[in-house]
């Protein structure tokens, strides 16, 4: 590894072979209108060694384990997180851990919690925006969010495709527009059903920057005028918001992050590639946009690749830890400066394209 010192990204998926057995058997080819990309332990590796990512904290995405079969739900978690764990292990600091459950199953979905968190030491949890049509903060799920602040767990909140998404009639693909809205509906019912001040020691990583919730934050403070919610969020909305942890993952502008910096502390913004669903020449863009960006002094850019994320998984840290705002390198190859400086022009070229 030559990545001395490199970012973490807490938004990178993976394809265990059990998940894609169960894809295939059902026939599912796509998700939230994008092919289901090619993947390996190998491409990640090489896509981080390419973009200076030193960790990635791994996450199976959308839709999840559970397709109609309780039972089916149940083993296939256990599978994804078993072979987790063991390329966590395979790649000591390369990769870590974010357990998905068998959701909407509250007790299946705790007991897996407790062996992930406990036995597996995954990093974190995963759970969709929303399950089966259920979003999180719902108080059905009351049981795995006691298991989840006893623990004190992280958890990273991924959007999935509602029910109500796929009846609008829009051709416009998921991934784009809908993803968001599902991220936001769950961080503003977490919040507005009491979940966030109930369970005040969970810590909650956002993808994509929140969704729109940094966009409509103002308008969902609103809330601290209605009574109905000041038992839910005693403390005001906008402090729940500013709680959440957000990743970057295809929100890297200034534009985009700008809101963020607006609303939330620095600390609270983590690095994310969304790899492979991103492809390569996207991420390049992203490292690059934010590597570059005018709106951040170089400790906070030092912070969002890789500084912010040590407070949420300190394990991460180096002894000699420096503070710099782009990837340190040891023991470089000529081959492996080619396939950074490859990057580095693939996504030059895919900006161009983009900002059109």
């Amino acid at each position: 590894m030559t990545v001395s010192q490199g970012r973490i990204d807490v938004h990178h998926h993976l394809f265990p072979p059990a998940f894609m057995q169960e894809m295939d058997r059902l026939g599912i080819k796509e998700v939230a209108s994008t092919p289901i990309p090619q993947w390996s332990p190998a491409a990640s590796i090489a896509l981080m060694d390419a973009n200076g990512i030193q960790t990635a904290i791994t996450s199976l995405s959308a839709p999840g384990v559970y397709f109609g079969d309780k039972a089916r739900a149940v083993s296939l978690a256990r599978a994804c997180n078993e072979f987790s764990a063991g390329m966590r292990d395979s790649y000591p600091g390369r990769f870590g851990s974010f357990a998905v459950l068998p959701m909407p199953f509250t007790d299946l979905a705790a007991a897996e919690a407790i062996y992930a968190l406990d036995t597996l030491k995954a990093e974190g949890i995963v759970l969709l925006g929303s399950t089966d049509g259920v979003f999180l903060g719902d108080p059905r799920f009351d049981e795995l969010m006691a298991e989840l602040d006893r623990r004190a767990a992280t958890v990273f909140v991924h959007p999935n495709i509602h029910a109500t998404s796929e009846q609008l009639g829009l051709g416009t693909p998921h991934f784009m527009v809908e993803f968001l809205c599902d991220t936001t509906r769950a961080a503003v019912n977490l919040i507005l059903s009491g979940t966030l001040e109930k369970y005040s020691r969970i810590r909650w990583i956002l993808s994509h920057s929140g969704g729109f919730l940094p966009f409509i934050a103002w308008r969902v403070s609103l809330a601290n005028l209605m009574p109905q919610y000041i038992k839910a969020a005693p403390l005001g909305v906008l402090t729940y918001i500013q709680r959440f942890y957000y990743d970057t993952a295809l929100s890297p502008s200034a534009y985009s992050l700008a809101a963020l910096r607006e609303l939330v502390d620095p600390s609270h913004i983590l690095f994310g590639s969304d790899f492979p669903f991103a492809p390569a020449p996207v991420v390049a863009m992203c490292c690059q946009t934010l590597d570059t960006s005018p709106i951040w002094d170089e400790q906070v850019k030092y912070g969002i690749a890789r500084g912010h994320a040590l407070n949420l998984f300190p394990q991460y840290q180096h002894p000699t830890e420096q503070v710099v705002p782009t990837p340190v390198f040891d023991n470089d190859t000529l081959a492996l400066k080619r396939q950074r400086l490859a990057a580095r022009v693939i996504g030059k070229v895919a900006e161009k394209l983009r900002h059109r």
